[in-house]
């Protein structure tokens, strides 16, 4: 305890211990309030926080959080703070940035998370420079990457709380990234809210930083780290006195206010312990590890939307257009959406409904976004590779060959496709009135961009026909005046209730199925006609589908199925759940449904490209959890669509249900090939090892539900998904001396409708707050895709097999000097991103092997960069790369 005798008051004796006092705010964008309604208090905070500063010399530092959208929120509504802030920032009495949000680590991907921190430093460095330190106060555990990812950014520091083990028993550690990158980790042992409220008494202000120190043993340093502020915490104006007042009253502690930074470079650094890898415990914190499975919506459409930007829309731009026309500030804008929904409390979807809505708007946003330019770069592609066969178009790095839909003129498929839709050379459209018929021809020609010509045709007993001439190749003139004077003249000339038929003419083509050879990879490839030659799909007599890589059968008594006669995949199990968007909760008692009350078998698809096998399960659910138990019946019938393309050696699943029940976990089971004490799962920039268990404390626990990015693998089982990110090992023989899981579940939908609950059987103290959240109950239409491959093909490749598309373009005419072609080959490692940096390609590479690797991008050379662009080494055509390590390459050619 502090000493109060006369000596220590005067400061003689022993030097005090220094205490770093931080003001800060931790401000959530949006959570359990919508972003407007957080931000007119955020602007109420800043509209007090920067004249006091200016006013109160005592007041000597405010840290913003560490993330840019505070600034860039307040200045959108008081845009003449902007010389204010940058003034302050720029004489340290404010701390802006790094991050642009302070985002999830595992429900973003490794690139969002670089855009987010680039976006941050650019915008910091508008008002003086950012705060060099990554600042990570509340994520929900880390990945093993981030000390690598803060390393090359120039950053030494880290600052955490959630996810550090109980074997860190310091202040701080050693974090080490796979690859031995390393920062130091300062901990916060009770989070960024140990001096959230500084009280107006000097000497209760020095008891509670004793306590502290005193409860903290080792896990507080010297000098003391004292975080004063908390969420949404308004700043306290009597600080800077009450700090002075209890200098002079005492001599144990000196205290400070003062900035991270400051603290930081005071901070020991020698003999601290090392951790490498992930920071997933929840041993003194709650690492809230159910946020990867609630509102699936939110995370499929994150899942969707950073692929179409970061591996279809950025390379195709990058590589097919003009350096001139790279899309900078449409790619900007689809970026800002995607990493404002980055923010922990939004892509988590541990907020309000409303929160919900908007982080999908976003998305929606960006996903236009990328969309509109692939179909702008896949033009480019078409005018490149010319002629008048449709282009195959490969956005992956690996060759590839792939299933593609064309359109193709003609009556008949050709040999080697699969007919999906023949579409007659005339089509009746409508049937209308003489008096209206002038108003709807003229808007089937507005709305329709093939009608190149309008034919109005009477016949012999008086009735009209209008024919419109389509055909997309051919260019469109002005149409609608003599089309429409003709219709009207004629209205005039007979009874107005007279019929007109509205038809339209094309030349007849075929919607089909094909499959493609080998495309370069960032390259094309011609289509031409020709038989199946690698696995066609086909339905054999006993009813299994099989292309002579996979054969897949259905059981017709429970709806699951086997692969290569290995039964049991895709048992769907459901249970209950009593808990909330932060975490899972057994209810105290109820059923666990795991086997249809009937099963209906029907084919859909026979190949010989692509067949689809529709099973229909009826079951009956508990309606939701009440006082504890599931209570209630509802029917529900979940059709699942197994689908297996030839040559493939993956089987694509999908399963879609209209879900009318509450308070429930819906998993998907498969049986491992051979029994597995570990997974390994895709996250940022690498794949992470884990084994059956995880680390719990007194406030939570440790459920071994385990976030994966695209893909998992154990047991010889790979499962690649869209944004259904938790999984977990199962079936554990726990009385073998080395236990091993027998199944892999899959968690497809995890229903609650609150944000948090109080006490409960996996979480004794609340999240959060207790609001309604009916929207997280995921009522309505759900369908879950995802792909299992068995055997030990390289699970990134599965994925881009799995979900990253093959693409047509469709030339229209023009020379076609060659078949095939290919903008970028490069070997080695994972390509993470393809884009322009001030008019030169920039690649973003990966090796997420134990291995050293050399990565090949032929024909090229330029500058080793590091996350800043900042020059390391110059390269020609070839450079090696560490086991676990990123590297970004600049291109002078």
């Amino acid at each position: 305890m502090a000493n109060e005798d006369d000596d220590h008051r005067s400061g003689r004796g022993p030097e005090p211990r220094t205490v770093h006092i931080v003001p800060h705010t931790h401000w959530d964008r949006e959570w359990y309030r919508s972003f407007q309604s957080f931000r007119m208090r955020l602007v109420d905070l800043l509209d007090g926080l920067l004249p006091r500063l200016a006013a109160d010399p005592s007041y000597a530092h405010f840290m913003l959080d560490g993330q840019m959208a505070v600034v860039d929120d307040y200045l959108a509504v008081r845009p003449d703070a902007a010389g204010t802030i940058r003034r302050l920032a720029s004489t340290g009495r404010i701390s802006v940035g790094p991050w642009y949000v302070l985002m999830d680590e595992f429900l973003v991907s490794g690139e969002t998370m670089v855009r987010d921190l680039q976006l941050g430093l650019d915008r910091a460095a508008a008002f003086g420079g950012a705060m060099e330190v990554g600042y990570l106060p509340d994520m929900f555990g880390h990945v093993a990457q981030m000390p690598q990812l803060l390393a090359q950014f120039g950053f030494s520091h880290a600052v955490v709380w959630r996810g550090v083990p109980a074997a860190v028993e310091r202040e701080a550690f050693r974090w080490e990234a796979p690859d031995g990158s390393a920062v130091r980790a300062e901990y916060l042992p009770v989070g960024y809210s140990n001096g959230a409220v500084v009280p107006d008494d000097a000497k209760e202000l020095v008891a509670r930083v004793d306590e502290f120190c005193a409860d903290g043993g080792g896990l507080v340093g010297d000098p003391v780290l004292w975080m004063n502020g908390f969420d949404h915490l308004m700043p306290q104006p009597h600080l800077g006195r009450v700090v002075a007042e209890a200098n002079a009253i005492q001599g144990d502690y000196h205290l400070e206010v003062t900035s991270l930074p400051a603290h930081l470079a005071a901070a020991r650094s020698e003999g601290l312990p090392t951790w490498r890898g992930e920071l997933r415990s929840g041993a003194r914190a709650n690492l809230l590890m159910g946020v990867a499975s609630n509102r699936v919506d939110v995370h499929q459409a994150e899942a969707r939307t950073t692929r179409s930007i970061e591996r279809v829309a950025e390379p195709l731009s990058a590589l097919w257009l003009p350096a001139d026309r790279w899309p900078a500030a449409f790619l900007a804008e689809a970026w800002l959406e995607v990493v404002r929904n980055a923010a922990h409390d939004s892509i988590c979807a541990c907020s309000i409904d409303e929160v919900g809505a908007a982080v999908l708007h976003r998305f929606d946003e960006a996903q236009a976004v990328a969309d509109g330019l692939t179909d702008r770069a896949l033009r480019a592609v078409a005018h490149a590779a010319g002629g008048d066969r449709p282009v195959a178009v490969n956005p992956s790095a690996r060759p590839r060959c792939a299933t593609v839909e064309l359109v193709l003129p003609g009556e008949d498929a050709p040999a080697g496709t699969q007919l999906l839709e023949a579409t007659p050379p005339r089509r009746h459209l409508h049937t209308t009135t003489r008096a209206e018929a002038a108003t709807v021809v003229v808007q089937e020609m507005v709305i329709d961009p093939s009608v190149h010509a309008a034919e109005v045709q009477e016949g012999p007993d008086g009735e009209i026909t209008v024919v419109l001439l389509a055909d997309a190749d051919r260019p469109r003139p002005a149409l609608v005046g003599g089309p429409r004077s003709e219709l009207l003249a004629l209205a005039e000339a007979g009874p107005p209730e007279g019929q007109v038929r509205v038809e339209k003419r094309t030349r007849p083509t075929v919607r089909v199925l094909a499959r493609t050879g080998e495309v370069a990879g960032f390259g094309w490839r011609r289509w031409a006609p020709g038989p199946v030659a690698d696995g066609p799909v086909r339905i054999d007599v006993d009813g299994a589908l099989t292309n002579g890589v996979l054969t897949v059968e259905v059981d017709p008594d429970d709806g699951t199925w086997s692969i290569d006669g290995r039964p049991g995949f895709g048992r769907l199990v459901d249970d209950g759940d009593a808990g909330d968007t932060y975490n899972w909760c057994p209810p105290e008692g109820g059923a666990v449904v795991e086997r249809p009350d009937a099963v209906t078998v029907e084919v859909l698809e026979s190949g010989p490209v692509r067949g689809r096998v529709r099973v229909t399960a009826a079951f009956t659910w508990p309606e939701a959890v009440v006082d504890g138990y599931r209570a209630g019946a509802r029917s529900v019938e979940v059709r699942t669509t197994l689908e297996l393309r030839a040559g493939e050696d993956l089987l694509r699943v999908t399963h879609d249900l209209d879900n009318p029940c509450r308070d429930h976990r819906l998993r998907a089971w498969f049986p491992l090939p051979e029994p597995a004490a570990a997974s390994r799962a895709e996250c940022a920039f690498g794949i992470t090892e884990r084994g059956l268990v995880a680390e719990g404390g007194p406030t939570e626990v440790g459920l071994p539900t385990f976030p994966s990015r695209r893909f998992v693998s154990a047991g010889g089982l790979t499962v690649a998904h869209e944004g259904l990110l938790e999984y977990e090992l199962v079936d554990v023989d726990a009385t073998s001396d080395r236990p091993a899981a027998r199944h892999l579940a899959l968690t497809l939908l995890r229903c609650t409708g609150v944000i948090s609950r109080g006490p409960m059987a996996t979480r004794p103290v609340p999240a959060g707050p207790t609001i309604a959240a009916p929207a997280a109950q995921m009522p309505g239409r759900q369908q879950l895709r995802y792909a299992l491959h068995v055997g030990g093909r390289d699970p990134y490749a599965v994925a881009d097999d799995a979900f990253l598309p093959m693409l047509v373009a469709r030339p229209r005419g023009g020379p076609a000097d060659a078949d095939e072609g290919s903008a970028l080959t490069i070997t080695g490692a994972e390509v993470s991103a393809v884009i322009r940096t001030d008019g030169r390609l920039t690649v973003r590479v990966f090796n997420p092997t134990d291995a050293p690797t050399t990565v090949t991008l032929e024909g090229r050379r330029g500058w080793l960069v590091d996350l800043r662009t900042r020059p390391i080494e110059p390269f020609e055509e070839t450079f090696a790369l560490r086991p676990h390590g990123i590297a970004t390459a600049v291109l002078d050619i």
